[in-house]
């Protein structure tokens, strides 16, 4: 099958990789050409495990080009991916005018061959009743297309193997022959019994925007049972295990810590409730998840300044500055939004993470020049008053705490993700504090 996706942002570029490893011939089309010229030299523009093999494996083959050209690319194609970006527009609506930009692009470059236009993008309902408007508006009065919804279920981190070994396979249309196309494109999965929803197109929309607000709302569900066991000596651990054994519930999404962020979460949920306020409709429960993860995020300085006083001029060592591991996305990061209250209160902020230190350096813009950025965690541990875990990277898990104990000036760790053992952390020498486990542990005693 040739396909075209046009956007090589973190969805586009995975979606043509894993299409492509899939045997199809797939063209990446991006309007950036340093960026396409990134990729044509095997450069991956951000971190996602397993993705620049990929990427090379299947260029290497001839399977997957990129390009600026879009009007080759939906020449050569039968099914075209929209993976362009839908940034939080005004009122939290979802901005659809990159969509929309891309679709009246693409209209001048269309012929009286059948064709499939597919959405990837996380998109609000009522997204492909537009695109096929605007196809009406901009096409040649001869277009045969096809407008299919195909959202992504992809989590930054394990990108890879969530496309090829997925949950399931939702798509979204009223045409018996897109809906032949798609069963094609994705005919490898059949292998491994994958589950294909075929729904209406508006309905495929619902479900992913209603997937990722479930999460959400257990994220901020088990972050307030987290605040709450902090205040009443409970353990939030094991309420969440005894909790997730129960099959109506399960164990996913009930991890506690300092609130979601990442591109998916907060700008979803935000879309959601705008939607549904536009609709008459509104999503009280959603709207109290993002509420909570706002406040959930304020946390982590609250817990270091109970600790320490004032930290004006007091040095804070944070580790960890993806919204989680395995990637280097820092959008909306719990730990950016640590670092910028630090700084703001006058604290030394010296801040380190494997892979996110150029993206977080960004992030903050004029803001990163209150923030040093160092290798490790021993640098970042240097004469610091105080320690705080924001991302749960495996090697935080395994850190030399009498090393960091020795080379810092106070003795407060603040391990706002839960990674560390607190008996091995009291041990240590450390004034312990978690999330939801016991409400301090002061070196020698657990509290």
């Amino acid at each position: 099958m040739d396909i075209a996706i046009v956007g090589t942002g973190y969805v586009g570029l995975v979606s043509g990789a894993c299409f492509a490893d899939f045997g199809h011939a797939v063209v990446c089309v991006d309007s950036s050409e340093a960026r396409v010229e990134t990729l044509r030299a095997g450069k991956v523009p951000y971190y996602e495990p397993g993705l620049a093999e990929l990427v090379e494996r299947n260029a290497a083959a001839g399977r997957l080009e990129f390009t600026s050209d879009l009007g080759s690319a939906v020449q050569r194609a039968t099914v075209i991916f929209l993976a362009v970006g839908t940034p939080e527009g005004n009122g939290g609506q979802a901005d659809l005018s990159q969509v929309e930009a891309a679709v009246r692009a693409l209209c001048a470059h269309l012929d009286d061959r059948h064709r499939v236009l597919v959405t990837k993008s996380t998109v609000p309902v009522g997204t492909g009743t537009r695109l096929q408007e605007l196809i009406r508006a901009h096409a040649p009065s001869f277009t045969d297309i096809d407008v299919v919804s195909n959202p992504e279920f992809l989590r930054e981190g394990s990108a890879i193997n969530d496309f090829m070994r997925p949950d399931r396979v939702v798509i979204g249309t009223s045409s018996g022959r897109a809906a032949s196309i798609m069963r094609e494109i994705y005919r490898p999965l059949y292998l491994f019994e994958t589950p294909v929803l075929m729904t209406d197109v508006p309905t495929a929309e619902m479900i992913k925007t209603a997937a990722n607000a479930f999460l959400a709302v257990r994220i901020s569900f088990i972050n307030e049972i987290a605040n709450l066991c902090d205040r009443a000596g409970a353990d939030v651990h094991s309420v969440a295990k005894g909790l997730g054994l129960d099959k109506r519930i399960g164990s996913k999404f009930l991890h506690p810590g300092p609130g979601y962020g990442g591109s998916c979460f907060p700008k979803d949920t935000r879309a959601l409730a705008a939607l549904g306020t536009s609709l008459g409709a509104p999503q009280r429960i959603v709207e109290t998840a993002i509420t909570v993860n706002e406040r959930q995020k304020a946390l982590t300085f609250e817990k270091v300044e109970a600790r320490l006083g004032p930290v004006a001029g007091r040095t804070i060592a944070v580790l960890g500055l993806a919204f989680k591991p395995n990637t280097s996305d820092v959008r909306e990061a719990p730990a950016l939004h640590l670092c910028r209250q630090l700084a703001a209160a006058g604290a030394v902020v010296r801040a380190s993470d494997p892979v996110a230190i150029e993206e977080a350096r960004t992030a903050l813009g004029a803001g990163a020049g209150a923030v040093e950025f160092v290798a490790d965690a021993s640098d970042a541990a240097r004469a610091a008053d105080a320690l705080v875990i924001m991302t749960e990277w495996n090697e935080y898990r395994s850190l030399d705490l009498p090393l960091l104990r020795q080379v810092m000036r106070g003795n407060l760790l603040v391990d706002a993700r839960n990674v560390l053992e607190p008996h091995a952390v009291v041990a240590a020498g450390f004034e312990y504090v978690s999330t939801g486990r016991q409400a301090v542990a002061v070196a020698g005693t657990l509290v």
